[in-house]
């Protein structure tokens, strides 16, 4: 299920196939969720690749609604989309995550701003990309970005999301969990504090250490499990944090940086499911 067909979802459709699995794609952009109890078809797994969280996030409750099974689960798709339900469940099992504050008003949250120090970093709670994403770097700049958040209104400005700056060295860690493997790891790299590929950050290779490994794992399981990235920092003095996990994971800039079979890992889960 998905609305665009990217790269990764053209190799996911020929994998599925050289498996000789019957494969139907469904526009989630056609899909209407009708409360009256039609059904959607007979399928023995869904695979949900939308970009957007809206959808992925009704239609996964939707279909749990059916009784069909889907990758990701309705309960990933809910916490990895929510920033600030993935830190909560990644602190309340035991995974070491950047210091984290949650405000729901300006004053609270430059109150908040000031306890933890200069300089934070201000997310939206929901969003991909690295979008809106804003380095803080002291106390001119919290009251004019606290100030504008406020004036722009609206559900994804009312909520001040605030993290700790890590230093990280010019770079993070991208990791894919399918089932109970860690699949890959890879740097992102990138002159700028913020290292997504889809920013501009270049994908290198990364080794599997056992705590990249062990941490990878555990955050998979705090948020539920399946098909997942997990987003790694590297503090100075040689910890790792874990920043954030997607529950819909793009995986074109990893494949240039590793031979894992990314695409034939995922397919295997969900025909594993399906059965």
């Amino acid at each position: 299920m998905c609305s665009r067909v990217r790269l990764e979802e053209k190799l996911i459709l020929q994998a599925l196939q050289e498996r000789d699995a019957e494969v139907e794609k469904i526009d989630a952009e056609r899909v209407t969720w009708n409360l009256n109890g039609s059904a959607l078809g007979d399928y023995d797994v869904i695979l949900v690749r939308c970009v957007s969280h809206s959808q992925a996030y009704y239609l996964t409750r939707w279909l749990e609604d059916l009784g069909i099974p889907t990758v990701s689960p309705h309960r990933v798709v809910a916490t990895c989309g929510d920033k600030l339900l993935t830190s909560a469940a990644l602190q309340a099992a035991g995974v070491p995550i950047p210091r984290t504050q949650l405000a729901f008003t300006p004053e609270a949250a430059l109150a908040a701003i000031e306890e933890m120090g200069y300089p934070v970093v201000l997310k939206p709670v929901h969003g991909s990309w690295g979008r809106l994403l804003a380095k803080v770097n002291d106390r001119n700049a919290a009251e004019a970005l606290l100030e504008h958040k406020t004036t722009l209104g609206g559900y994804v400005h009312s909520v001040f999301y605030i993290q700790e700056y890590v230093d990280k060295p010019g770079r993070d860690i991208r990791t894919l969990v399918v089932g109970d493997e860690v699949v890959y790891a890879v740097y992102r790299r990138s002159e700028h504090w913020i290292t997504n590929t889809a920013r501009g950050g270049e994908a290198l290779p990364c080794p599997m250490s056992p705590q990249i490994v062990e941490l990878s794992l555990a955050a998979a399981r705090a948020v539920g499990g399946g098909i997942v990235a997990v987003d790694l920092l590297e503090t100075k003095d040689g910890r790792l944090l874990v920043n954030e996990v997607n529950h819909t994971p793009e995986f074109h800039g990893a494949m240039q940086a590793t031979e894992a079979d990314i695409v034939g890992k995922m397919v295997d889960y969900v025909l594993k499911i399906a059965s």
